[in-house]
């Protein structure tokens, strides 16, 4: 791929990440040793990457840095731990869609512990995303025809909440090299999750292992090399639209591989949901005359 094109780099970190949940499926592990496989290579190839460019100096971390991301990792890979058991509990599409709910729980952070203000605007999108993960709820149907089941859905939510969590850490950490700091959080999620596997091993055959391998490799490592060397070359409105091709991606992929048929409510929910959590943030009025003019801040993108 052509590291100099930005947009490309973006776009396939987007599809990718898209792809996760089949990725999650097809390795027939549960969700501590899928989230294990996956700190474990890629954080791996990450120290590896960092190392080889001269970014891996430990030193350099205070003990704040340290402990912050080390709670940054807990919070990333318990969100990765509901998430994928959402996945089989009500389908990808429908725990994608409610995942995209965590750029406004990151704002709701963010006003609560860093005294940022809630926007007018910002308020009435949050409530718009809860009316569609409502929506979603009394109406999604899994492959079977039967309603999916609420826990997928509130694991899903759940996710969202710890990830937010993540994003809120990694504010606090925004001098760290981001490829250095999801390397530190993965090296955590290794050590803390390896216990679970005296309870949910890892699977034994040769293709769930390879599963796992793709999905710590291009899934995790490739993924996030994609997404850091190019977010910042790229207009924030850019970023904004193009993180639609992730849930886009998932809601086919669950269609065209997994036979799941949206009914028009959750369809409309989807929509209210991306609608109100990927939207770009516009510049309050009341700044916009003292401050020079910006392109619309764009959110946080749900790195999975």
């Amino acid at each position: 791929m052509n590291k100099n094109n930005p947009l490309l780099q973006w776009t396939a970190a987007m599809a990718l990440s898209g792809t996760i949940g089949a990725v999650v499926l097809e390795s027939g592990a549960d969700a501590p040793a899928v989230a294990f496989a996956r700190s474990l290579v890629g954080g791996l190839l990450l120290l590896v990457w960092s190392a080889a460019r001269g970014w891996l100096r430990p030193w350099t971390l205070t003990r704040r840095d340290l402990w912050l991301a080390v709670l940054g990792g807990l919070f990333l890979v318990g969100n990765w731990v509901l998430l994928f058991a959402s996945y089989a509990l009500s389908s990808i599409s429908v725990s994608t869609v409610v995942y995209h709910t965590q750029p406004l729980m990151l704002v709701g952070l963010a006003a609560a512990f860093l005294g940022e203000k809630m926007a007018k605007s910002q308020l009435i999108r949050a409530l718009i995303a809860f009316g569609g993960v409502t929506l979603i709820s009394l109406s999604a149907h899994g492959v079977d025809g039967k309603p999916v089941r609420l826990e997928g859905i509130a694991l899903a939510l759940g996710a969202a909440a710890l990830y937010a969590g993540a994003s809120f850490v990694a504010k606090q950490l925004k001098h760290l090299r981001p490829h250095v700091l999801a390397a530190v959080q993965l090296v955590t999620g290794t050590i803390v999750l390896a216990p679970a596997l005296l309870v949910t091993p890892l699977p034994t055959d040769t293709s769930g292992l390879l599963w796992l391998v793709l999905l710590g490799t291009v899934h995790t490592a490739l993924m996030y090399v994609l997404m850091y060397a190019s977010i910042g070359k790229l207009p924030t409105t850019t970023v904004a639209l193009l993180s639609y091709v992730y849930p886009v991606v998932a809601v086919v992929v669950d269609v065209l591989a997994y036979g799941h048929r949206p009914t028009w409510p959750e369809g409309v929910g989807m929509l209210a949901v991306l609608a109100a959590a990927l939207a770009p943030k516009r510049t309050p009025k009341s700044t916009a005359d003292s401050a020079p003019k910006s392109a619309p801040e764009a959110p946080q993108p749900a790195r999975i």
